[in-house]
């Protein structure tokens, strides 16, 4: 009998709802010298290497680097030594690409999104169907959010489930997201997820799972909600975490028998934050422009 493998994600995101302690961070960026020194550094703590791309960077069709998520992966890889303990992610996978075309284009488009994300190896799904699509309202009603990132989830495990031997995947769910590389109009102060919008997020997600029959076994495998714990960065400052603007918020991580909290933009912040955030249970730290 073949036994499964583990995805290192989920596995560190375990430990840390067991024990409150450790996090990893997510390198956003595809120039080689950041992989390569992101490996080293990975080597050299003994830790799982992670490294996402998003759905604006790569996609079926080659997004702005003109790569496909097959094309991306083999050219990282190469940039690897051998042995590396890389997984990969994917960031903002939905509708984000295609927000001028009707939802049911974009929707057609971001399941062949999935589907080409999954089958190339990523490992890591970040299932983002929070903007609005050409004649959806604006913002869009949390329902519809999670019914179309119930309807991406499905594809993706009938992707996976037919990749003898594959890891199985987790999910990062989550509406409020940081714009995707950092702000761009300048900042004047950024305000935290509310408790009660998390709490909503996470419940309405898991009720639309379920009435798309996707059960406990999946939803344990939603590792993360993305929510904004106060950072962000622009062309010319950064909002700093200050953790005491988040103690509400983080104190709702513990009603989540199986994820913790995704920050993005993270970029630029002291090496203080980075572990109040962690502690906080904001435990993925998503990291790019700084490190490029």
């Amino acid at each position: 009998m073949t036994k499964t493998k583990n995805n290192k994600t989920g596995e560190i995101v375990a430990a840390h709802k067991h024990s409150g302690h450790g996090g990893i961070v997510s390198v956003c960026s595809a120039h080689p010298a950041v992989v390569r020194a992101a490996a080293e550094l990975a080597r050299e703590y003994g830790a799982p290497l992670l490294l996402e791309s998003t759905s604006n960077q790569v996609d079926q069709f080659g997004g702005y680097t003109g790569l496909t998520p097959a094309e991306y992966i083999a050219q990282t890889r190469a940039m690897l030594p051998a042995d590396c303990d890389v997984t990969f992610g994917g960031d903002h996978l939905g509708p984000n690409r295609w927000q001028h075309l009707p939802a049911a284009e974009a929707m057609t488009n971001s399941e062949e999104l999935i589907r080409s994300y999954v089958a190339a190896g990523y490992e890591k799904i970040h299932l983002d169907c929070s903007m609005s699509c050409a004649g959806d309202p604006v913002p869009l009603p949390d329902a519809t959010v999670a019914e179309r990132a119930a309807r991406l989830c499905r594809i993706a495990e009938d992707t996976r489930a037919a990749m003898p031997d594959a890891v199985p995947l987790v999910y990062i769910i989550g509406t409020e997201v940081p714009v995707p590389g950092g702000a761009k109009e300048a900042l004047d102060g950024v305000t935290p997820t509310t408790p009660d919008a998390a709490r909503t997020t996470y419940a309405v997600h898991k009720d639309t799972f379920a009435a798309h029959g996707l059960g406990d076994d999946v939803w344990a495998r939603v590792v993360a909600l993305v929510v904004q714990p106060g950072v962000e960065f622009d062309h010319h400052g950064v909002e700093d975490y200050r953790p005491e603007r988040a103690t509400a918020l983080s104190a709702v991580a513990n009603d989540f028998p199986h994820a913790v909290f995704e920050a993005h933009s993270t970029d630029y912040q002291t090496p203080q934050a980075f572990k109040d955030l962690v502690r906080d249970h904001f435990a993925i730290l998503k990291v790019g422009p700084a490190l490029t």
